[in-house]
């Protein structure tokens, strides 16, 4: 259990961080093109660099890691199960070095980090025996300042879900790798923040007559899985865990996802909410969705952060490959018999058919 402090006004009110495994909401659906080509932009990429420019500039910033930084060592971690050293990584969206910081010198050799916000960037640690090199971009559809087949692995950590071009940013992913390179990353899912987004939006019906997005839409496992195998990459992995954060009220919440630079960037968010709606939001998150302490009546509000892992291969001919489909000359209805044709007819060797059926 991860715990840390929510901040003055709720001081002795303590989030904790509980971790289940593997489930629809406020999807973000796309085709596997490129965004970018029909003009479409879902974030503003601007109010997102504010948003996380102010978080590095906060003097508390550090009580807002919580969840990036077990995140990050989630996909740290999974970068030391490849049975190899890498000397050349690239971290993208590396915001305060949530992966970089636990990378060592027995995976990787050097990393370059690259990150939206400069002040993010410039507070990020560096890894002990490991070369840091940080560079300040935005990659939503830009490319990426590597030449052709020239990196190792490439890691991303919760940053995936504010780009508007995601094809585009993949396709530039696996243009850098090696063959045999690894793309290994997170990515907040669709059922994230679940129970704020059905608050607010029953709040405002009731107050004021209609809706408006506040919590951005986020992708679904099938998306990702499909953004992955049409650009290029093989033997996926993608795994789920459903975290969930407790918070006395969705004031703190609110305080926190501030905090963490995850304020909602789309592009068309409302910029204003009624003090009146905050409040009918908070009572039927409660009535909703809150949970009752088992000592005491005091109620907790849950907040659910769904977390997409996934693993990705750029193809190359060194990998395994699927074996050839077996055939039998034994017919199932006489399996009962099996004995019997074992005895007859010995171990049979089965000869390949030619592909072209000559």
């Amino acid at each position: 259990m991860l715990k840390t402090s929510l901040g003055r006004q709720f001081s002795k009110s303590i989030p904790s961080l509980i971790f289940t495994v593997g489930k629809r909401f406020g999807v973000r659906g796309f085709s596997t093109g490129s965004v970018s080509q029909s003009g479409v932009n879902v974030f503003d990429r601007r109010s997102k660099l504010l948003q996380r420019e102010r978080a590095a500039a906060s003097s508390d910033v550090d009580n807002y890691d919580f969840m990036k930084e077990e995140v990050g060592y989630r996909v740290s971690d999974r970068v030391l199960d490849v049975a190899r050293k890498m000397e050349v990584a690239v971290d993208v969206g590396s915001g305060r070095g949530w992966v970089t910081r636990h990378m060592t010198e027995h995976s990787v050799g050097r990393v370059i980090a690259i990150e939206l916000s400069q002040g993010l960037l410039d507070q990020a640690p560096e890894p002990e025996g490991v070369s840091l090199e940080r560079l300040a971009m935005d990659i939503d559809g830009a490319e990426l300042p590597f030449s052709d087949n020239s990196v190792d692995v490439v890691t991303s950590c919760l940053a995936m879900h504010w780009v508007n071009d995601l094809p585009g940013v993949f396709r530039e992913i696996n243009r850098i790798l090696k063959p045999d390179g690894v793309f290994i990353g997170a990515m907040f899912g669709g059922e994230t923040l679940m129970e704020l987004r059905t608050s607010l939006q029953l709040a405002e019906l009731e107050r004021e007559g209609g809706f408006a997005p506040h919590i951005s839409p986020f992708v679904e496992v099938k998306d990702l899985g499909g953004l992955l195998n049409s650009n290029n990459f093989t033997l996926l992995t993608i795994d789920t865990d459903d975290l969930k954060v407790r918070y006395p009220s969705i004031f703190p919440l609110m305080r926190d996802l501030k905090g963490m630079g995850e304020s909602n960037a789309a592009v068309n968010r409302k910029l204003h909410m009624h003090r009146e709606t905050l409040l009918a939001a908070n009572a039927i998150y409660a009535d909703l969705y809150g949970e009752r302490m088992e000592e005491g009546d005091q109620v907790v509000l849950p907040a659910s952060f769904q977390v997409y892992y996934w693993i990705g291969w750029k193809p190359d001919k060194s990998q395994p490959k699927a074996l050839q489909p077996q055939k039998s000359d034994v017919s199932l209805k006489d399996l009962y018999k099996l004995d019997e044709i074992v005895e007859k007819k010995g171990f049979t060797d089965i000869t390949e058919e030619d592909p072209k059926g000559k």
